[in-house]
């Protein structure tokens, strides 16, 4: 029997939050106890529309799972905070694709399923990201999908250097390079070239973007590894990092950005027994037809 669950609409998807409205209407029918609170921190408190908000951090404490309403965006915003407490996610897409989302919003009745233990938990494997400068770290960021570090607002190519703690994997010229973990492959590492991995392995993605020679590969490695993408120490054009599409930082010539293995994953309910090559197919494949 659950405790709490937490309905989290984005406002900017959810207009008047009238699909959570819906769902806590089915929740409230079979006796689920539920809040709705509003996932953006800082962001003005829409109005109600006839549910009560309640400030997310406080209603963390002593929840079993997250509902998430929006697309994947939204997922991803949650999965921190969610990892951080070991609390799953399930995704309602509101947006165009929602390749991370469990449900559609035609869907919500089988939200029922909750309260009977019907469902799934999926792990994802999510990386940490850190910069360091001189020897010291001054940037740290957990990510579900990816790493991005890229030319900045300057349209010139970019030299970028990465090792393991092996050695050096490559060096490349271009827009810049990928990190994405396997959720992260059908995001922008998949618009990269990179391959698709299914979400549920342990690996990483390395996929150079838009690189200046007919040799720029892919790379899946190891989750022991420790990836170093090195900025250029006699370089002048400017160079960002961006993690699951955040905020961009600024980095200066000769910072390195270290990618590891995170010991928090995402943990994402599934109300389906979709195989991932289903979902592929539907979601992704789907899309182009």
């Amino acid at each position: 029997m659950f405790k709490k669950i937490i309905l989290c609409p984005n406002p900017y998807r959810d207009t008047e939050l009238k699909v959570a409205k819906t769902a806590k209407a089915i929740l409230d029918e079979v006796r689920c106890p539920n809040v709705v609170c509003i996932p953006f921190r800082g962001s003005e408190e829409p109005e109600g529309y006839g549910l009560e908000i309640h400030p997310l951090q406080q209603e963390l404490r002593g929840a079993d799972m997250l509902i998430s309403f929006g697309g994947d965006g939204t997922i991803l915003h949650l999965s921190k905070t969610a990892a951080h407490r070991d609390i799953p996610v399930l995704g309602i897409n509101l947006g165009s694709l929602g390749f991370m989302a469990e449900l559609e919003q035609t869907e919500l009745h089988k939200l029922r399923a909750l309260c009977e233990g019907k469902y799934d938990v999926e792990s994802r494997m999510m990386l940490d990201v850190c910069v360091r400068r001189e020897g010291r770290v001054i940037y740290s960021s957990l990510a579900l999908n990816e790493a991005l570090i890229a030319r900045g607002n300057v349209s010139r190519v970019i030299r970028l250097h990465i090792f393991t703690e092996s050695g050096k994997l490559v060096d490349i010229a271009g827009d810049g390079v990928v990190v994405a973990s396997p959720t992260g492959s059908t995001a922008y590492s998949l618009s990269a070239g990179g391959p698709v991995v299914e979400p549920t392995a342990r690996n990483f993605v390395v996929s150079p973007i838009c690189a200046h020679s007919v040799h720029a590969n892919s790379y899946v490695l190891s989750p022991e590894r420790t990836i170093t993408v090195q900025t250029e120490a006699t370089g002048y054009k400017p160079v960002v990092l961006s993690v699951d599409g955040g905020k961009a930082f600024s980095l200066r010539h000769g910072d390195a950005v270290e990618i590891t293995r995170s010991r928090y994953d995402t943990k994402l309910v599934r109300l389906e027994n979709r195989s991932f090559c289903e979902v592929l197919q539907r979601k992704m494949l789907g899309s182009l037809e």
